[in-house]
């Protein structure tokens, strides 16, 4: 068990775990002077690092700055897909084995670099049959199968950008997504698994279909059969995957790219109700993720690596996909839910497979504390050595419980801060050089200048709190929001113009080391997903019953945050138990179960100011029984009194 007197002792943030000398002996970076030479000229630094990628023609100009615009290596020619696949054709690596995948069921794949590149090669051929050119958008909706890895490689071997919508999002998500991309294809399933049950996916992309008139065509991958009634096929439009692959060639030049061609879009959660379409260019990106797989997991050749995250979020774009293949890793990639058919899933595969790096989610790890450590004891779990966090801050306790019960007391923990905008890992120890510390995201990596201010951009001091910021570009950076630059500017770069801002809070302690604090705008931490209080309102708004909604992330103990909702109803409704029981399962329907409120507290009206804002503040301090804030402003101040109230009898 967990001493809890050495949690308390982490608390003081003085507690550290220096590498051992043996890991930092034999760790791809291992020289404390590589910060140094970073930070002189994060330029010249990124463009020594890109000549470890394959290009078909040189870049002339590393870097050109235009604040808030970015063009990374211009004049250099490329392809994604020819630097995760073809170049490691040839060599040995063509026959290792690049995914071992396992399905929820229990049925497995193996497929090597030369396999891989093989059924790349092939549907890349059946895009092109089907009227896709570069510059198009192909939307991908899917379980985390191969197919998936192959879509997206294969789009970016013909210079078509993916997006890919996560499974778990609504017909009326998808639809959203569908529209703002103009995609012209959709690649998806019949079904996919998930906790023993089956999510019908090709169901919601007809749904979705109906208010989405530039999709042309769409491919369907048989993954459930006959577990499922038969998918809906609309002929002319609707084809199966193994139809169009059967006979389909695997010879498909790749197309030569320019360094700033977009590579995919991927739908974020603002603080508006409309997603944002993140926008990333090809080998920027492609460089953050090569690099940063190789440093911050320290590869090395042999190992077999785990990303646990789905390819519907960054995690699973810049570590499923582009960083390990990139490297020529082995990696695992399971479909299904970490406690089916029992809480030991995850265990049972990291012995199966010998994994040796582990890469999960900060809520993830909090399950399993939860669940207990008698599901990890039951498995061999010696061959990991190293460890990864991503998602939230890592608490101390969960730090300390993920170290000595999963990693035996010897892996390095690399807790890692970045964003889907970011495109890649930004600060995160590097395992060989820096002590980490629980709680802590330590130190941006080398070529990353991240700074913290306070309200007017002003540095702090060591121990001092404020906004986290980035101060320098970096290739991974995400380049705009697709098809508007205005809101790009306004979002990112206007707070503290010339600087991103992360929209994260963090404090630099005594030693220098980054301590991330979480959202400081209107977007909830769900699970280690973004999520927008306002898409949340607006899906409330649009029942017919609701006059008025507001919504904030309260903290939850394994989800991080958890929406809960203030609902005001129309004339003649009544508000209860079955109501709200509808509203959530409305937010279902609209954007997808990651989205359903906690709780939903009905109320005749909601704190307001004079002139008619939403205290949501206030609201906060109600859901988290917290002490209340200055009311001074409130429009009628009674109004909290009688929610508090409220909250307290539905929590009851």
């Amino acid at each position: 068990m967990i001493d809890e007197h050495a949690i308390e002792a982490l608390l003081d943030e003085s507690r550290l775990f220096p590498p051992t000398p043996e890991f930092a002996a034999r760790a791809t970076l291992n020289d404390p002077e590589i910060y140094a030479r970073a930070e002189a000229d994060p330029t010249a630094f990124w463009g020594e690092v890109a000549q470890e990628l394959t290009w078909s023609r040189p870049w002339d100009t590393t870097l050109t700055w235009e604040p808030p615009f970015a063009r990374w290596f211009e004049g250099g020619r490329l392809n994604a897909s020819v630097n995760c696949l073809d170049r490691h054709l040839g060599t040995a690596t063509q026959n290792k084995v690049a995914i071992h995948w396992e399905g929820e069921p229990g049925d497995e794949r193996t497929l090597t670099y030369r396999q891989l590149w093989r059924e790349v090669c092939k549907f890349a051929n059946v895009l092109k049959g089907l009227g896709v050119q570069k510059g198009d958008r192909v939307t991908v909706y899917m379980p985390l199968v191969p197919e998936l890895v192959i879509t997206c490689l294969a789009c970016a071997r013909i210079g078509a950008a993916h997006s890919v919508v996560f499974g778990g999002f609504s017909a009326d998500a998808l639809a959203d997504r569908l529209q703002d991309s103009q995609s012209k294809v959709v690649v998806t399933a019949d079904g996919g698994h998930r906790r023993g049950g089956v999510v019908p996916l090709k169901r919601a992309v007809d749904s979705a279909l109906e208010r989405s008139p530039s999709v042309e065509k769409v491919v369907v991958l048989e993954r459930v059969g006959h577990q499922l009634a038969p998918a809906h096929m609309q002929a002319g439009r609707d084809a199966w995957w193994h139809d169009l692959m059967d006979g389909a060639s695997a010879e498909c030049p790749a197309e030569e790219m320019d360094a700033e061609d977009l590579l995919f879009i991927l739908y974020t959660s603002g603080s508006t109700g409309k997603p944002k379409g993140i926008a990333h260019s090809t080998a920027g990106y492609l460089l953050g993720c090569y690099a940063t797989t190789k440093w911050v997991f320290d590869l090395k050749p042999e190992d077999v690596y785990w990303c646990t995250a789905d390819v519907g979020w960054i995690t699973g774009h810049s570590y499923v996909i582009y960083g390990p293949l990139s490297n020529g890793a082995t990696q695992v990639i399971y479909e299904g839910a970490p406690d089916y058919p029992a809480k030991d899933r995850f265990w049972a595969l990291i012995e199966k497979y010998g994994v040796s790096i582990f890469y999960t989610a900060t809520t993830a790890i909090r399950a399993f504390m939860k669940w207990g450590e008698e599901y990890p004891r039951a498995h061999d779990l010696t061959t990991l050595r190293l460890l990864g966090s991503v998602g939230e801050p890592i608490n101390p306790e969960a730090w300390m419980w993920y170290r000595e019960i999963i990693g035996g007391d010897r892996c390095p923990i690399v807790d890692t801060w970045w964003q889907t905008e970011t495109g890649h890992i930004m600060i995160s120890p590097l395992p060989g050089l820096v002590a980490a510390k629980p709680g802590s995201a330590t130190r941006p990596l080398p070529g990353i200048l991240a700074d913290v201010v306070d309200a007017n951009g002003v540095s702090v001091p060591p121990g001092g709190g404020g906004y986290l910021v980035l101060t320098h570009p970096w290739p991974g950076m995400l380049r705009t929001l697709y098809g508007d630059p205005e809101r790009f500017k306004e979002t990112y770069w206007s707070r503290f113009p010339g600087i991103y801002f992360t929209g994260d809070g963090a404090k630099r302690d005594k030693d220098g080391y980054l301590w991330i604090l979480g959202r400081v705008d209107d977007v909830m931490n769900v699970s280690g997903h973004r999520l927008s209080t306002m898409e949340v309102e607006s899906a409330l708004v649009d029942h017919p019953a609701v006059a008025e909604a507001a919504v904030i992330g309260k903290k939850h103990d394994l989800k991080g945050e958890v929406p809960v909702a203030f609902v005001t109803v129309k004339q003649g409704v009544t508000a209860d138990n079955n109501l709200a029981d509808k509203l959530k399962e409305h937010v279902v329907k609209k954007i997808g179960a990651i989205a359903r409120p906690d709780s939903i507290v009905f109320t005749a009206e909601l704190p307001k100011t004079r002139s008619g804002k939403i205290m949501r503040r206030l609201l906060r301090d109600v859901a988290e029984s917290r002490t209340l804030g200055d009311t001074t402003t409130l429009a009628d101040p009674a109004v909290v009194a009688s929610l508090r109230e409220k909250h307290e009898a539905n929590e009851g």
